[in-house]
């Protein structure tokens, strides 16, 4: 009995985990339903001339062709639409995004507008957001979708009804601090900066010394639109050197990426994060300490790496990316699903 006894509270945290991992997988699900029900509408409202320009087979190679600068790019832009093809576009972005998220991106897209008005170029335009759906989007199956422009690419993909990728995730600002007109004083990112910030100002002089890696920025983030982000050297600050304050606010700033995605989603990631070791994770800062100075930060773990810089533009033109060494566009739940199953795609096709 005595050995019963001891079992007992080991036996409810068990089943209060699987019962936690099972309610995430519902909200997984139930996210997925939604989004392809979007997906669908989207579709649906397009004509079939746009409709055949929006989609690609999942397996095709412009799947893992991602960026965040003006370029051209396939897929149906907000331009080409019509009002209503437009709210269908956004509302399948809305099922996609958290509130918080959903917001980031439009008021990335809106910062074009202060772009145009000082520069007057062309490619400095609100429309030219780009929709591309891969696969046949249903609640059950195997499909992506990404939607790109200046500043913004986020990528989703699905397995067998199952959200198992959302990176890679990008947001970047110009101007990251508006600071002239109607809008002066807005910053999008604004937590990504502070945090960091607040972090570094906290350190004692030892702590400082192993974050601080390099007195110079580079000129962008290093993984740049590679379609495998590649581990950066193991410097700067481990975690688990951190006091419990500190830890907190470096946690805070992984949340505050992770949280443009769904919560369900978001936990499903701070889960992964958490079970490949908190240990593991460095906090590493190059450049200046010195606001409207040239800086760039990132938080590299054993599973993912979040970089931010802001160089441009007197240091006033943000990039920030959450990239997955083996997730990115679902590559590793992918490879391992085409092992085990044979449906006529070899296995490679997932790792291209």
């Amino acid at each position: 009995m005595r050995m019963t006894a001891r079992l007992v509270p080991i036996v409810f945290v068990a089943l209060a985990l699987v019962t936690a991992g099972a309610a995430t997988m519902r909200q997984n699900t139930d996210h997925v339903a939604g989004m392809s029900e979007a997906a669908q509408a989207f579709l649906d409202a397009l004509t079939p001339e746009q409709r055949s320009a929006a989609t690609f087979a999942f397996n095709s190679d412009d799947r893992f062709d991602w960026h965040y600068i003006p370029r051209e790019r396939k897929g149906v832009s907000l331009k080409m639409m019509t009002k209503a093809q437009q709210e269908a576009g956004l509302a399948l972005l809305e099922a996609s995004l958290s509130a918080e998220g959903y917001d980031k991106a439009e008021r990335i897209r809106e910062l074009e507008q202060i772009l145009y008005d000082r520069e007057g170029r062309a490619m400095r335009d609100t429309g030219l957001y780009f929709f591309m759906v891969f696969g046949e989007p249903t609640a059950d199956g195997t499909w992506g979708w990404r939607y790109e422009g200046h500043h913004i690419s986020q990528n989703w993909t699905v397995n067998a009804g199952t959200l198992t990728s959302s990176t890679p995730q990008f947001f970047g600002t110009n101007p990251a601090h508006v600071r002239e007109g109607s809008r002066a004083g807005e910053r999008v990112l604004v937590l990504e900066d502070i945090l960091p910030r607040s972090l570094i100002a906290s350190m004692t002089d030892a702590h400082r010394r192993a974050a601080i890696i390099s007195d110079e920025a580079p000129r962008d983030i290093l993984t740049t639109s590679d379609r495998t982000a590649a581990m950066q050297e193991n410097r700067g600050v481990a975690f688990a050197d951190l006091n419990q304050g500190q830890q907190d606010v470096l946690w805070a700033l992984i949340e505050e990426y992770a949280e443009v995605q769904p919560p369900a989603i978001a936990a499903e990631r701070l889960a992964e994060v958490k079970a490949a070791g908190l240990g593991g994770i460095r906090f590493a800062w190059m450049g200046s300490l010195d606001e409207g100075e040239p800086h760039y930060y990132r938080v590299q773990g054993p599973t993912f790496l979040i970089e931010y810089d802001n160089v441009q533009n007197g240091a006033n033109h943000v990039h920030s990316v959450w990239r997955d060494f083996d997730g990115d566009f679902g590559r590793d739940v992918l490879a391992a699903h085409y092992r085990q199953y044979s449906h006529g795609t070899p296995a490679a096709n997932a790792d291209d």
